[in-house]
């Protein structure tokens, strides 16, 4: 079976490693174009376009999805699928290009939390599970027929980044199985329902924003379904201050909501009337640090509140 994958980031990595150790035939990787980053602004591949160059995949780097020169390439490849895993939305007379179809691996279980940020919003939602879906492309996003879905737990310790971690291990091992299933013509596919979706939009600034009047849970997952990135953040004395780790308490609050509570080498700040211990966080313009070395650069420690 000749396949064409799609993708960009680290996320997408395992997926197209574990189809290349497999054995499968990879004609091309499409990916993003190179772009400038860090201090120097050198031209920085993406992680799929790096590992595609390391074993000698041809790689497209289109600016447009619709360019003909770039759609002509794809039908030289005479492709019988295409495999995307996080890039980007695909016009129609790109997705119907292959002789078996194109499929996309989220990382959610579709309905549930269509969108940019699945793993994200899953963890500010409080959800106790999530984890990955192979479906169908068809013109609106997210909403294709599912191939094959693969659940995991979400822990009380779990933040977007380590959950992003174990779901690309999961995706990359649904990925191969649901490939195997369409080379053996033994595939069934659910219809999904449109009345049980949810969104998850892409993140943005004020979406991070800490509301200290939220309970305690509500900001225990808002800041683990951001770490470590975008991250959450509050304000302590007009400066932001970004907050990475946090632990629910059975302390009560005494002071008003964001209040700052000092007890030993521990923080602690007052989320709705319950105490939220901030373990990690990160000062404007400083290092990201444990809360005691937070403590040791404070020029005071009573009559501190975040806002």
């Amino acid at each position: 079976m000749n396949i064409v994958f799609m993708g960009t980031p680290e996320f997408a990595v395992p997926s197209l490693n574990i189809l290349v150790s497999n054995g499968f035939n990879v004609s091309a990787v499409v990916t993003v174009p190179d772009k400038k980053q860090g201090r120097g602004l050198k031209m920085q591949n993406s992680a799929v376009k790096e590992f595609a160059l390391n074993q000698k995949i041809e790689v497209l780097q289109p600016e447009s999805l619709r360019e003909p020169e770039f759609i002509y390439k794809l039908k030289s490849f005479k492709p019988d699928l295409f495999i995307i895993v996080a890039f980007r939305i695909l016009p129609p007379e790109v997705y119907k290009i292959p002789s078996r179809g194109a499929f996309n691996l989220h990382a959610s279980l579709l309905p549930k939390y269509r969108g940019a940020a699945p793993i994200n919003w899953a963890i500010i939602k409080g959800e106790k599970e999530t984890g990955v879906t192979t479906f169908f492309l068809q013109d609106k996003v997210d909403t294709g027929n599912i191939l094959l879905q693969r659940k995991i737990e979400i822990k009380d310790s779990e933040n977007a980044g380590t959950l992003h971690d174990k779901l690309s291990l999961l995706g990359a091992n649904t990925v191969l199985d649901t490939v195997q299933l369409i080379a053996s013509d033994n595939l069934t596919t659910i219809y999904q329902d449109d009345k049980l979706a949810t969104k998850a939009p892409k993140i943005f600034k004020e979406d991070c924003r800490i509301n200290w009047s939220k309970s305690d849970v509500i900001t225990h997952n808002l800041i683990r379904g951001l770490s470590p990135y975008p991250a959450a953040f509050t304000t302590l004395e007009g400066k932001i201050v970004k907050i990475y780790e946090s632990a629910l308490t059975s302390y009560m609050c005494t002071d008003d909501t964001g209040s700052i509570s000092i007890s030993g080498r521990k923080i602690f700040s007052c989320a709705s009337g319950k105490m939220l211990e901030i373990i990690e966080l990160q000062a404007e313009g400083k290092k990201r640090i444990k809360a005691p070395d937070f403590i040791n650069g404070l020029h005071k420690t009573s009559g501190l509140k975040f806002e």
